[in-house]
């Protein structure tokens, strides 16, 4: 009978290890996916996560950057759902299957969609092609372009972090979406005299024009943010530049100096590009902490309002095209 329990007791033992060996391990919460990750990034209510999913030298160049500026750089990514949410609209974000985002307004009955056309999960690395639908009142409105994102998760530190962001615009000639969109837009109507004008709805090559430098001027503030981020990183002494000429420049032969610091393209640091004049100015102390950006048109047919922004990043305009204004008392960009 000893014998027997002596037998019995190992043998026990041992099933009770891997029994709660195995409870244990179930219990664990599973390993987020580099797809959960993207999603908490921009859409998590806690502070800091945007922070938690960039790549540790980005952190480190935000930082350099002055606890100011970066502080507003990030706030300005954070609680997307909230601000979304403020806006009217009803979002849904999924975590498995075709629909990463979904964002509805009900009183514009207008939708807006994300979907994963591609997952390539590759050791360390997880590729996540997206592309982007619009549709309002059931009619889609992309007018036959295709956005696609790529974005490329990585792990580091044992966490996914946004390691690199690709966009790809397409546009088919013969897409019956653009054919329909050029039809509607550029087709002028004839009155009973003889002469053309636009139909209501319709877009006219002036309107046309000026919206496409406003676009390009919106294009360039973001830009000048970016640069100003990256140069107060690289060059932490003097912390942001009021001068447009440091931003652009060929370096020199070892590469970017402060006066050439080759973040912008020349149009840009020349202070005038599509029919809109750039500015930097409020560069106070050193390093300097904070910054301003204008963005004014040239002349009423280049646009008819300015834009502006400052270390917080948030664009600004002002309908009256005054930088002044701009600055003052101007309204954020949706």
């Amino acid at each position: 009978m000893n014998g027997t329990k002596k037998l019995l007791v190992p043998i026990l033992n041992s099933a009770f290890v891997i029994l709660f060996t195995g409870i244990s391990a179930s219990a664990q919460p599973a390993a987020q996916t580099a797809r959960q990750a993207l999603l908490e990034m921009f859409f998590s209510k806690t502070p800091g996560t945007f922070e938690k999913h960039l790549p540790q030298a980005t952190r480190a160049a935000l930082r350099k950057a002055s606890t100011t500026s970066s502080a507003s750089f990030l706030s300005g990514f954070s609680a997307m759902t909230s601000q979304l949410t403020a806006r009217g609209q009803q979002l849904q974000t999924f975590e498995a299957g075709p629909t990463l985002i979904l964002m509805e307004d009900l009183q514009a009955h207008s939708k807006f969609e994300i979907t994963v056309e591609r997952d390539d999960l590759r050791g360390d690395e997880d590729d996540i092609e997206l592309s982007f639908h619009g549709s309002k009142d059931g009619e889609t409105q992309t007018a036959g372009a295709k956005f696609h994102f790529t974005v490329t998760m990585k792990q580091e530190a044992g966490s996914w972090r946004l390691n690199e962001v690709m966009v790809a615009v397409g546009i088919s000639l013969t897409d019956p979406e653009f054919l329909k969109a050029m039809t509607t837009n550029m087709r002028p109507a004839t009155t009973s005299t003889g002469i053309s004008e636009i139909p209501a709805g319709g877009v006219s090559a002036a309107a046309a024009t000026s919206a496409a430098s406003e676009a390009s001027a919106v294009s360039g503030v973001r830009t000048l943010n970016t640069a100003e981020v990256s140069y107060a990183a690289s060059f932490p002494g003097g912390g942001f530049t009021c001068t447009l000429s440091d931003l652009g420049g060929m370096g020199s032969g070892s590469g970017p100096t402060e006066h050439q610091a080759m973040l912008i393209d020349p149009r840009l640091a020349s202070g005038k590009k599509n029919g809109y004049v750039f500015a930097l100015s409020g560069c106070d102390g050193t390093p300097a902490s904070r910054y301003r950006i204008t963005a004014v048109p040239a002349d009423p047919s280049a646009g008819t309002r300015a834009f502006c922004s400052d270390e917080s990043a948030v664009i600004r305009f002002s309908a009256d095209a005054k930088a002044n204004s701009c600055l003052n008392m101007g309204t954020p960009l949706q």
